[in-house]
């Protein structure tokens, strides 16, 4: 399938990390979420109800990532992708990005993270 709803550069401060001053102080991170699912309904129907709202997956991923403290992105991405698949039916798979452009590494670098994928399981 081609079809997805995404949201791009999702700006959200949040305590995750393992340095302990991570905990402490914080970070703004960005995400960017696709979620992967037929559009075909929405696209002939023109009903918000054929689809997902922008703004219910903007709240449902600020939910799930500041949530709690995680000492890994990778945790707190998947704890994203796992509310998404939860909380909408409709999507069929979802990729989330966690870009940490402050993260406390001795180097100069545009930007750092990880990008989770994760599928609806078949027998769903």
């Amino acid at each position: 399938m081609t079809d997805a709803v995404f949201v791009t550069g999702l700006a959200l401060h949040a305590y995750h990390g393992v340095m302990q001053h991570e905990g402490k102080v914080g970070q703004t991170f960005r995400l960017d979420l696709v979620l992967d699912m037929d559009l075909t309904g929405a696209s002939r129907s023109d009903k918000l109800a054929d689809t997902v709202g922008y703004d219910q997956v903007v709240d449902v991923a600020s939910r799930a990532f500041c949530a709690r403290r995680y000492r890994l992105v990778e945790a707190a991405a998947g704890a994203v992708a796992e509310a998404v698949l939860e909380r909408f039916p409709k999507v069929t798979s979802v990729r989330v990005t966690v870009h940490k452009p402050h993260a406390p590494i001795a180097a100069t670098f545009a930007d750092v993270g990880v990008t989770i994928a994760r599928a609806r399981k078949k027998n769903a």
